[in-house]
């Protein structure tokens, strides 16, 4: 299969995959620098695995596809070929899971007593008498009491944000994979970003923003300025990773939620294996699997899946 078939065999691949809803635009980027490969390394019409191979763990890392490990890549790789394999001989698909998919580093686990100086740091910001402190304190707060991610807290709007609802909720829309989701609030929370909407509404936000969390300017917060206060405040609070995790991030929020909701569940007994797929769609995630990693253990965590398993030891032996 020549060049130029390859690549039309891309842009179907692409379109059906489209057709499905899926978006693939980093995949595209990857899979064309495939086919630049091939082209480099004057392949004779067939695709072997050993060229699928050596591009998947040659390739230089492309963060910006999110395919960025030699696994992942080679992953890419094999859903195309299997796409060309259909309508040609000469193509060999490489065995699923051949490449070892690479471990990241575990990330930063704050505490509640870290959270609460966080919130404390956000709420001193000034000036005097802005906004800017009480709506960063609002969506650190939110984050850490919800586990939703920083992109979905920033783009809420104040239409999305449904306090008067029975339970008051917050409507995600269009986020990650696309998919938008409905998030129950618990009323302390609730009650918070109550507060914080009623501050908003006096200090004039109202007519000026349809932004929920509105920036000083009146639009959106600023991602990066948040960042930056956020990398800066951390380090002042003394917020340095142990030996093999990463520095502070506030997607790190997320997994402290998760981490806190498991380790209720496992102080009350509840049944993890039921609860858990509840929790993967309440994060967002499309499949259970991908919250795992949020599953970090913890001492705290470790403790109470500890305690939970006795008592349940305990009630078999009495049966």
């Amino acid at each position: 299969m020549n060049p130029r078939e390859l690549r039309i065999q891309l842009e179907q691949y692409l379109s059906a995959r489209s057709a499905l809803g899926i978006k693939d635009r980093g995949r595209k980027t990857l899979l064309q620098g495939f086919l630049r490969y091939l082209v480099k390394m004057k392949y004779d019409g067939s695709i072997t695995c050993r060229l699928a191979i050596d591009w998947a763990t040659t390739t230089p890392k492309a963060r910006a596809t999110g395919l960025a490990g030699p696994s992942r890549r080679l992953i890419a790789a094999r859903g195309f070929l299997s796409h060309v394999r259909a309508s040609s001989d000469d193509v060999e698909v490489p065995a699923a899971r051949l490449l070892a998919a690479a471990k990241g580093r575990r990330p930063y686990l704050y505490t509640a007593e870290q959270i609460a100086d966080l919130l404390e740091a956000a709420l001193a910001l000034g000036p005097k008498g802005a906004l800017r402190p009480h709506t960063y304190q609002t969506l650190l707060g939110l984050m850490a009491s919800t586990g939703i991610r920083v992109g979905e807290a920033i783009c809420l709007k104040y239409s999305d944000v449904e306090l008067d609802a029975k339970p008051a909720l917050l409507q995600i829309r269009d986020s990650k994979f696309g998919k938008s989701r409905v998030v129950p609030l618990h009323p302390t929370t609730a009650a918070q970003l109550k507060k914080y909407a009623d501050l908003r509404r006096r200090l004039g936000y109202g007519k000026r923003s349809d932004a929920f969390f509105v920036s000083e300017h009146g639009g959106h917060v600023y991602y990066g300025c948040l960042v930056q206060w956020f990398t800066r405040t951390t380090r002042h609070l003394g917020m340095y990773p142990p030996a093999g995790r990463r520095t502070p991030t506030l997607h790190g929020l997320r997994h402290y939620f998760a981490i806190e909701r498991l380790t209720l569940w496992c102080r009350e007994g509840a049944c993890i294996h039921d609860l858990a797929p509840q929790l993967s769609v309440y994060l967002g995630h499309v499949k259970p699997q991908q919250s795992y990693w949020y599953f970090t253990a913890t001492p705290e965590l470790l403790c109470a899946a500890g305690e939970s398993f006795q008592s349940f030891a305990n009630t078999r032996a009495l049966s």
